[in-house]
């Protein structure tokens, strides 16, 4: 899967890495973790404003957070997450979701009709997929509104799972884990002049997870770019 970081150059990162599902039971050093997040705040960042922050979550805390974060949503307490989103997903985005989501299931043989294993799966994500590491991403409050904050949380959560894969770490960028964002604020102590904008559940990856495997498919160029002024 990933390998370490002499071994791959600038594209073999990028194209290589996937999002990881299943980590195993072993624990990762602050100092590699410390390395990671080094390398990923070089990230671009809107007039270098660098609003982000990151709160790094083990053992008891975290698994505080999973409890919590599962108690919540079996209880049917409503999602409390904190970023902005649409209530209706655009149908060509919403068709790239499902393909995933059957990419995950076929690997994972969880058939359609399987409503148990489906819901087991969920709670998966609920649970950060039981990763060791949770990288809490946040921002400073007083930008709230601003496109700045998520301009920038973006591009260092990018940077940040491409960092810990040349590292022979594996990530997955988890709104779920975020779904009852009083519990994580409380066990993570996120103090109340942060915004929480998403979660990274991080670890070393299973080889033996079929869902590791996937690899998501991507719009092609023509979909996605445009070039103007060009004489080709």
């Amino acid at each position: 899967m990933s390998q370490n970081s002499s071994d791959q150059t600038y594209d073999e990162v990028v194209t290589g890495r996937r999002s990881i599902r299943g980590f195993l039971d072993r624990p990762v050093p602050r100092a590699l973790i410390e390395e990671v997040i080094v390398l990923a705040t070089r990230a671009p960042s809107s007039y270098n404003n660098q609003c982000w922050n990151f709160t790094v979550v083990t053992g008891e805390p975290l698994a505080a957070i999973r409890e919590g974060n599962t108690e919540g949503i079996l209880a049917g307490q409503p999602d409390s997450r904190e970023f902005r989103r649409h209530d209706h997903t655009p149908d060509s985005h919403r068709a790239r979701q499902v393909a995933v989501a059957k990419q995950l299931f076929g690997a994972m043989g969880i058939e359609r009709e399987d409503k148990a294993g489906r819901q087991d799966w969920m709670m998966r994500g609920f649970r950060q997929f039981d990763a060791p590491v949770s990288i809490v991403v946040t921002y400073d409050r007083e930008i709230l509104g601003s496109d700045i904050a998520p301009f920038d949380c973006g591009a260092v959560t990018n940077a940040l799972v491409n960092a810990a894969w040349s590292r022979g770490l594996g990530c997955v960028i988890n709104s779920q884990g975020i779904m009852q964002s009083p519990v994580v604020r409380e066990h993570a102590q996120i103090p109340e002049d942060q915004v929480i904008m998403i979660c990274v559940a991080m670890g070393w990856p299973d080889p033996d997870f079929p869902a590791n495997a996937v690899i998501s498919e991507r719009k092609p160029l023509d979909e996605t770019a445009r070039f103007i002024g060009f004489d080709d």
